[in-house]
Order: structure tokens, then C-alpha cells, then sequence
């Protein structure tokens, strides 16, 4: 008999449908003899001593998943997210699916695919440096200054462009499907060991994402930084940049480690959120 699979819980949201979700799957997973339930978070974020566990199953969202992978940062185990949310591209398990996936949790009939982060560092002016792990990507924002800024880019040493833009995104191929999308950016297969550079509505149209190696870095600067520029992590650390601040992006040292059942591949799920049912189905005019 294979020793029990254990499972962190992480439900920590105080909306309701999030704490129904977890009270509704609660005693379906504590009947399963081959599932041990080590421990659970429903508030804040556990405590740095937790024990040892073979996974985490995340309920929410994608944005649990980022938070998650944030909260165990160079000490990752697999992820599996279950879905509340509305798109869920990582999360991508509904509560009903995870119950009838329940077997397959208990032997172990799911893979572990591993995928790029981020290590983002914030070289300010007055000499400090802060770190952030991202998973999706950090992007460099007007936000609040309401006017076009012009952010320097250079790729391993070397300046590129000079982008006069809304922001500039650098993304993962995890996070080609969120911010980067909707920035008009490039889908990226998620074992792709490549960044997505996409500038926010930039000025000269020849400005298009690019796709490039995630061995190089990558450093970014805004010149002249009027006051309400942003370096927003995840779409969830947002920082002030200044005049002279540098950001310095590479590839992180971990990966984020996921957990996928059959039957849930990455273009299934593409399929499904973005409707790619093929060719729309017209009705014939009389």
C-alpha cells in the first residue's frame, strides 16, 4: 500500500463561494484513506513551518496560484489549482472535476510540469535593491502619471529599443495568457524557455512584441519618471519607479511546479477559455 498522498490546503479568501467550495470538498477528501490532509489554510498565509506535503491544492483562481507560488517562493511543490474564478488557465479544475478526479489524486495518476519565473530586481537610485519572484510578469506602467513614458530597454547588455509607450510587459509563456493577451502579445507554449517583451499602445507602430530567450537578461529604465510610474509584479506588488531606478529581469532560479490530470492539456484548456471552437456557425437565410 503506497503511503497517503499529502495535501496543504489553501483557501484564503473570505468570499463566500471560496469557503462554501472548500466545506463542500472537505468530506469527500478526508473519506479517502490514500489522501492526508496535512494541513489547511482558510485566512492568511500558513505559517513558514509547515509540513511537509506532496502538493498544495489551491482553490480561487489563477490569482491564488500566484500568490501561492509567491508564499513558498524557492521552496515550490506542486501546485493544483481549482478553479472559481472566470478564465482559470492555471487553475484550471473545477470542484466537481476534482471530485471525479479524486482516484487518480489517490494513485498518483497525474503529471508535474515545471515551468520559467521571473527574479525581478528593483535597483533604485539610492542604491537599495528589491527582490520579487513572479510567475505571469512585470510590467512597467504609467499608471497614475496618465502620459506616455519612455522606457529604455537593454537584452544582455546590450541597449535595443527605446520604447515611448503606456508600459512595457515582460512575460512568461505562463503569463503570455494574461496581461500579455490582452496587451495584444503573442501566445506562448508554456514549456517555451523564452520572455515575451510587449510594449503597452506604443507610439511607433514598428514597436511589436518580441519573443526572446529567457537565458539573457534583461534591464529596463524610465529616464525621466514622472511621478505615478509603476512596477507592478504579478498584477498584485506595485512599487513607484524614479529617475535613475534600474529593473534587472532574469530567469529565476526555481521553477513553478504544476499539477495537470489527464484530460486537461494546455490546448484543451485553450479551446475551452478562449473558444476556439472553430468556425462560427451562421444561420441560413430563408
Amino acid at each position: 500500500m503506497p503511503n497517503p498522498l499529502r495535501i496543504i490546503v489553501l483557501a484564503r479568501n473570505s468570499a463566500p463561494h471560496v469557503r462554501n467550495a472548500w466545506e463542500q470538498m472537505s468530506p469527500a477528501l478526508a473519506d479517502r484513506p490514500n489522501l492526508q490532509i496535512v494541513a489547511v489554510a482558510t485566512e492568511d498565509d500558513p505559517p513558514p513551518d509547515l509540513p511537509e506535503a506532496d502538493l498544495a491544492m489551491v482553490i480561487g483562481g489563477d490569482g491564488a496560484i500566484l500568490r501561492a507560488c509567491r508564499h513558498f517562493h524557492d521552496k515550490q511543490i506542486p501546485l493544483l489549482g481549482i478553479n472559481l474564478g472566470r478564465l482559470g488557465f492555471l487553475a484550471d479544475l473545477s470542484p466537481e472535476e476534482l471530485l471525479l478526479n479524486i482516484e487518480r489524486l489517490e494513485t498518483r495518476h497525474f503529471k508535474i510540469t515545471r515551468h520559467v519565473m521571473l527574479d525581478v530586481e528593483h535597483h533604485r537610485a539610492d542604491g537599495k535593491i528589491s527582490s520579487y519572484l513572479a510567475l505571469n510578469e512585470a510590467t512597467i506602467s504609467c499608471a497614475a502619471a496618465l502620459a506616455m513614458i519612455e522606457i529604455e530597454f537593454w537584452i544582455a547588455g546590450e541597449r535595443a529599443t527605446t520604447y515611448s509607450a503606456d508600459g512595457v510587459i515582460i512575460s512568461t509563456p505562463v503569463g503570455s495568457t494574461a496581461h500579455n493577451l490582452s496587451a495584444g502579445g503573442p501566445i506562448l507554449e508554456q514549456n517555451l524557455n523564452a520572455f515575451v517583451i510587449t510594449p503597452i499602445c506604443p507610439h511607433t507602430l514598428t514597436n511589436r512584441p518580441l519573443v526572446v530567450s529567457a537565458e539573457h537578461e534583461y534591464m529596463l529604465s524610465v529616464p525621466r519618471a514622472p511621478e505615478g510610474v509603476m512596477l507592478v509584479i504579478d498584477g498584485q506588488i506595485k512599487e513607484p519607479l524614479s529617475r535613475g531606478d534600474r529593473i534587472v529581469i532574469r530567469r529565476a532560479a526555481t521553477e513553478l511546479p504544476l499539477v495537470r490530470v489527464p484530460g486537461h492539456s494546455y490546448y484543451a484548456t485553450l479551446r475551452r477559455k478562449l473558444g476556439w471552437g472553430g468556425q462560427p456557425q451562421y444561420q441560413r437565410m430563408q
